[in-house]
């Protein structure tokens, strides 16, 4: 367990004593790594706080269910912990994870790898995404999964999924789609949001989603090395057929050209800066 008191005290601080902030792409928060500390282990994500606070107890429990039925379905997580924290008067959610070496991510190392290297990271992201799917009918209820390229990490060989937030799980597709407004720590996305909701509501689809989860990792390295797109929708084609047949139909006639991401959801991540070249 965390020592909270200076989970709090670090979360207060100024951005100097927080530390380098690990990602600044992040829908959600900004997640960061202290410096120094009984927390320099670990990586910090701070939501943004509510005062309704039967809903963050419901928050809490959906958190705890989900790293559960990720374990179910057998994918692996570095060591989780969700904290509700009272933050002057707000209550405020707050994840502590083992933090991952910082030159482990998946994406940046994608971009930098031989082509039969990145290959072979996309093979061990795949692995991850039809662990979850081909399990996850050992779940109750409405369960998804975002393994986007951005939310793994690669060591020795294996992809590490390391996304709990917002937990897919028992909420309806309603439900996510306010959530995905609620907890954005944009303003401009919570006061745009609710004229467009039905489109910020479409958002969450590709993760309740086996097929699209697969069309959605090939998409990502396509944009990401669009030279070499050829060679992972091959790939693509290939891990449906021998790794996900149940959804192979549904998956492949996607992989046919490189996937492109809904032209509403690029517009959102370019006006909110979320871009990271050249994954646009």
């Amino acid at each position: 367990m965390s020592d909270l008191i200076e989970l709090e005290r670090l979360i207060k601080a100024d951005s100097a004593e927080r530390g380098q902030a690990v990602s600044k792409l992040g829908y959600f928060c900004a997640p960061f790594r202290p410096v120094r500390g009984p927390l320099a282990n670990k990586v910090i994500k701070v939501y943004r706080g509510l005062r309704n606070v039967a809903e963050l107890e419901r928050l809490a429990q959906c958190h705890s269910d989900y790293v559960a039925a990720l374990e179910l379905t057998g994918v692996d997580l570095p060591a989780t912990e969700f904290h509700l924290l009272d933050i002057d008067g707000t209550t405020v959610p707050v994840i502590v994870q083992e933090a991952l070496p910082s030159d482990s991510m998946m994406r940046p190392q994608i971009i930098a790898a031989e082509l039969e290297q990145a290959v072979e990271m996309m093979e061990a992201a795949g692995q991850v995404i039809a662990t979850f799917w081909n399990n996850a009918d050992k779940v109750e209820g409405r369960v998804g999964f975002h393994p986007s390229i951005r939310n793994f990490a690669y060591l020795d060989g294996k992809a590490l999924f390391f996304d709990t937030f917002p937990p897919l799980i028992h909420y309806s597709r309603d439900e996510m789609g306010k959530m995905l407004l609620t907890y954005s720590d944009k303003r401009l996305m919570r006061w745009v949001g609710p004229f467009i909701q039905g489109r910020v509501t479409g958002i969450q689809d590709e993760w309740y989603s086996a097929p699209e989860t697969l069309v959605g990792l090939v998409g990502s390295a396509c944009r990401l090395r669009p030279d070499d797109s050829v060679r992972f929708l091959e790939w693509g084609q290939d891990f449906a057929r021998r790794a996900m047949p149940r959804w192979a139909e549904e998956a492949i006639p996607e992989m046919k050209a490189p996937p492109k991401l809904p032209a509403y959801w690029t517009g959102f991540r370019k006006v909110l800066g979320l871009q990271g070249e050249p994954n646009v």
